[in-house]
């Protein structure tokens, strides 16, 4: 259980959001209150959102992704939560110690992919 606890972290979207929204913020050399006059917020906010602790409204997304210069699509492009090496060693584990059942469904899902994903 603590296990699912921890991925339901890793995966939180909000913080994820934040942590993308700060990367690109200092990437174009703004500090927090600099961005926030920038989208008229105040710098409180802009840290809360930051650190996940409120999602931006779809007003205030339009601002901070027009102010980085992207399109908001792309400060939801965020990396994966473990290296895709780790990844695929646990997949790989997991596919080892199963039975034939969840080997079939491994292959079948395998040849439904592109061959670009595979």
């Amino acid at each position: 259980m603590v296990k699912n606890k921890k991925m339901s972290n890793d995966y939180d979207i909000k913080k994820q959001l934040g942590s993308r929204i700060k990367f690109l913020r200092k990437l174009k050399n703004f500090t927090q209150e600099m961005f926030s006059e920038m989208i008229n917020i105040e710098p409180q906010s802009l840290s809360n959102i930051e650190r996940g602790k409120f999602a931006p409204s779809i007003e205030t997304l339009q601002k901070i992704a027009g102010a980085l210069g992207v399109q908001p699509y792309e400060l939801y492009l965020f990396e994966s939560v473990m290296p895709l090496e780790q990844m695929r060693n646990e997949l790989l584990g997991i596919i080892s110690g199963s039975d034939i059942a969840v080997l079939d469904l491994y292959n079948y899902y395998i040849s439904q992919k592109p061959k670009t994903l595979r």
